[in-house]
């Protein structure tokens, strides 16, 4: 059976009434005792359609279709019939399209009409590409913009509000016909000057409309292939080569601006042509807005992306275009980058400032060093610092730090002209992202980067609040930044600074003044309220003056402020140095991600190791003499200085075989141990022997006031454990014991005897301690004495017990009145009469008496 779409890719030479007959007998089968002349009428109507619909690439051609359709004529019985051409097709279309925008205009629908302007726009490219626009097109869109500026008049004086759909389709269109209409200015001026005319009118010029730079149909010319190194040139819609001239820069610039968050959008061409931009740019004005966008679209390769940092060569790339922004920007002072700046539509010509005022720019400096610094530190976030890639990405901090510099003094630059009015929080923000590249490195390293900063920064430019005379000292720098910080912000921005101060004293040994700052702040109160790395940097401050306390011989003051970190067991989370993992952790995902991503690049890590050595040595200095002294007076109550020491301790004294020692815990539990049994020399060489005292400054220095603290404490613990057993001794005797002077002895035991540690008094003429021989209590007694403690407070916890539970019936035993128990209306027994029948009545029956405890009470 054939089929009537055969009809369609037949040869155009074969006859009409051929498809014809093909047609009727396909009819035939389907639909029986039909006329001939309707299945000639519907296979001609069938064939025309088709025709329509395929544009004519299927069936009859469309250069044969008045041949085609005069054969038809000839065969049909004076059948009238239609043919339309393309054109005529495409006009109907538009008259469509312009009759619904003219209904939405009587409706004032703005959402309806910038939805069918798209579709007008669509249908006259179609028009005009052939031939030229039509003039109902140009009445169209003149009188939308005459409605478009009537409507935006009444709404400036009117009470009532569009809705936000109107609105939003009203402000659409505002720019749409302002770009469009600037194509088809002539025409449109021809139709305002005589409407009747100009519709009337049979004569139509050709009209080829001019395309402006801000068009969104790009600008293509013709050029000669092998411009490219390889005999390649950029080819853009229809076949033809784009070409960048100064004139369509600001063009391309609101095409990439405008794709930007879109998906299948190319940002690396994006990249490629704003460098070519670049290279043609003239003004300064056209290099500040494609350097701005070009910045902008390199951060924009990690948005969205697998990709979890910016690469060094992107990176590196970026890093030096601002650093040419900025030169620009310096040589033309005239020019400036605000956040607070208007855009700019008119993509024809730049904007002109009036006279004695600055060129505005959108645009924000400060957020982009801050950028290129959040994307420096994600890459050593995930760079493994054990390679040598780590150490050349971590160069580039050099270049970032000048960026900083800069950034502050344009930044200063801007506060000057108070025309602008800058927000102080910007200052603000470049000052803390200085101090934050420089609170935690040593003075020499910030002397370096300071020196090259400042080479790099033009003779001519100086700061107001950092002279280049004042960066020589680095302490002064921080105290100026930080004092900067603390006069001019509040909240987190103060708060961080307060702490990076703090830590940079700790860091430089100036304990007393870290820690009178770190009180006097009272940060330690409110630190809850702070965001999560605010937080992170106080934990560091805090283990840093703990550090510093060390390193000053203040090994109580150290101890008491590193248990808190320490004794927590979670110093890794804490300080942001790594992600502890727990077996059955309730942790989501999102939350991993988010505690992955505040962790802190490896070199600005404090030595996990070398903190917990610390911790260790001072838990070991002061929870030694305190078990010999609970040992040796049992009446004393037992306290616990760090959990953490004693139950490391215990674990290690449960060992049936100890081998010599391995690590940083076993060096100090052996030597705990030799310390309690008096064998201070050997815990001195135990101490001494770990090989991480090397990674602190002046590690020998340490090591000697260790050993100072261990010879003390030595004292301490001999004098706990065995003044039970003398009556006097000699200082001289414990000054040859301990190696240290007499002088010191007579102190240390002073300091006991002062603190009633000691129950002895100090001879000094003849230089002797006399011990005191009180009650002393044996074993037993001692014993007996803590079971009778612990019983008064079994008691007394049992009578607040009673308390609670007999609220409301604690005089249950002494009722007064009323009946008594069972059997109290009658006598004395149970059912027996009264004794007395004329007497008063008494208190019936049995009286409950209290019992046995009642009995004592009344003997």
């Amino acid at each position: 059976m054939s089929s009537r779409f055969f009809a369609a890719g037949e040869s155009s030479s074969e006859s009409s009434s051929e498809e014809e007959e093909l047609y009727s007998e396909e009819e035939k089968e389907h639909k029986s005792e039909e006329d001939s002349s309707e299945e000639e009428d519907d296979s001609d109507e069938e064939e025309d359609s088709s025709d329509e619909e395929d544009g004519g690439k299927t069936g009859i051609s469309k250069f044969l279709k008045d041949q085609a359709s005069s054969e038809g004529e000839s065969s049909d019985d004076d059948t009238p019939k239609l043919v339309k051409s393309a054109k005529n097709k495409r006009l109907e279309e538009l008259d469509g399209v312009i009759k619904l925008i003219d209904n939405a205009v009587k409706i004032n629908d703005w959402s309806s009409i910038s939805t069918e302007f798209d579709k007008l726009n669509r249908q006259v490219v179609k028009i005009a590409a052939a031939d030229k626009a039509p003039k109902q097109y140009i009445k169209t869109v003149s009188d939308l913009e005459d409605f478009m500026n009537e409507t935006i008049a009444k709404q400036k004086v009117s009470t009532k509000k569009m809705n936000a759909t109107n609105a939003k389709g009203l402000n659409a269109m505002k720019q749409k016909i302002k770009r469009n209409n600037r194509d088809y200015a002539a025409e449109i001026d021809k139709y305002k000057e005589d409407k009747f005319d100009y519709m009337m009118s049979d004569e139509e010029e050709d009209m080829v409309p001019v395309e402006k730079p801000g068009s969104k149909r790009d600008i293509y010319v013709l050029e000669t292939p092998g411009e490219d190194d390889q005999g390649f040139s950029t080819v853009g819609r229809g076949g033809r080569t784009l070409q960048y001239t100064p004139e369509s820069i600001f063009a391309h610039l609101r095409t990439i601006t405008e794709s930007r968050g879109k998906k299948n959008t190319d940002r690396a061409e994006q990249i490629r042509i704003m460098e070519r931009l670049f290279a043609v740019a003239v003004t300064p004005y056209q290099r500040v807005r494609v350097l701005l966008t070009l910045i902008s679209t390199r951060f924009d390769l990690t948005t969205g992306s697998s990709v979890t940092f910016m690469s060094q060569e992107q990176w590196k790339s970026a890093d030096q275009e601002l650093g040419t922004l900025l030169e620009v920007l310096e040589d033309n002072r005239n020019m400036v980058v605000v956040e607070n700046a208007e855009a700019w539509d008119d993509d024809e010509k730049p904007p002109q400032p009036a006279p004695g005022e600055k060129l505005k720019v959108p645009g924000s400096i400060v957020s982009i060093v801050e950028r290129l610094d959040d994307e420096l530190t994600r890459s050593l976030q995930h760079i493994d610092p054990h390679t040598a890639e780590y150490i050349e990405r971590l160069s580039d901090e050099q270049a970032l730090y000048n960026k900083v510099v800069r950034a502050m003094l344009y930044v200063e630059e801007l506060q000057k002209d108070a025309k602008l009015e800058v927000p102080q929080e910007n200052a603000n923000r470049i000052v803390m992202r200085r101090v934050e590249h420089i609170y935690f490195k040593p003075s020499q390293v910030v002397n370096i980067l300071e020196e090259n900063a400042w080479n790099s920064v033009p003779s001519q430019f100086d700061s107001r609040i950092t002279p280049r005379g004042k960066a020589q000292d680095i302490a002064t720098l921080v105290q100026i930044l930080c004092t900067y910080l603390f006069e001019n912000s509040a909240d987190i921005i103060r708060g961080r600074a307060y702490l990076c101060q703090v830590y940079f004293c700790a860091l430089h040994d100036q304990y007393y003044r870290a820690r009178d700052m770190l009180l006097m702040s009272h940060l330690q109160e409110t630190i809850g309220n702070f965001d999560i790395s605010t937080q992170i940097l106080f934990n560091r401050t805090l283990v840093q003056v703990g550090l510093c306390a060390f390193r000053a011989g203040l090994v109580y003051e150290s101890q008491n402020t590193l248990l808190e970190i320490c004794g927590s067991g979670r110093q890794k989370e804490l300080l942001a140095q790594g992600v502890m993992i727990q077996r059955y952790s309730q942790v989501t995902p999102e939350q991993e991600r988010l505690e992955r991503q505040r962790q802190l690049p490896f070199h600005m890590h404090i030595n996990l190791e070398l903190l917990e050595c610390v911790f260790l040595t001072c838990s070991m200095l002061l929870e030694i003499p305190l078990l010999a002294q609970t040992g040796s007076s049992p009446d004393i109550k037992k306290r616990v200085i760090s959990k953490n020491y004693r139950r490391l301790l215990e674990f290690h004294e449960r060992q049936i075989f100890t081998g010599p020692p391995e690590n940083t815990r076993d060096h100090i539990m052996q030597a705990s141990r030799a310390l309690a049994a008096g064998e201070w020399k050997k815990a001195v060489e135990l101490i001494n022997s770990i090989k991480i005292w090397e990674l602190m400054a002046q590690s020998e220095k340490i090591k000697t006031m260790l050993s100072e603290q261990i010879q003390e404490e030595g004292l301490r613990t001999y004098l706990f454990t065995y003044a039970p057993f003398y009556d006097t001794l000699a200082v001289s005797t414990l000054a040859s014991m301990f190696e240290i002077s007499e002088r010191k002895v007579a102190a240390v035991v002073s300091k006991m005897i002062s603190h009633e540690e000691l129950a002895a008094a100090l001879d000094q003429v003849n230089s002797a301690i006399i011990f005191r021989k009180g009650v002393e209590l044996s074993r037993l007694q001692s014993l007996a004495l803590t079971l009778s403690d612990k019983a008064s407070g079994l008691i007394e916890a049992n009578e607040r017990t009673l308390e609670q539970r007999t609220q409301g019936t604690a005089n249950a035993f002494e009722r007064q009145g009323g009946r008594g128990g069972r059997g109290g209306g009658r006598g004395g027994a149970r059912g027996g009469m009264r004794s007395d029948r004329g007497g008063p009545r008494t208190r019936g029956g049995q009286q409950f008496g209290g019992g046995a405890l009642g009995g004592a009470i009344k003997a």
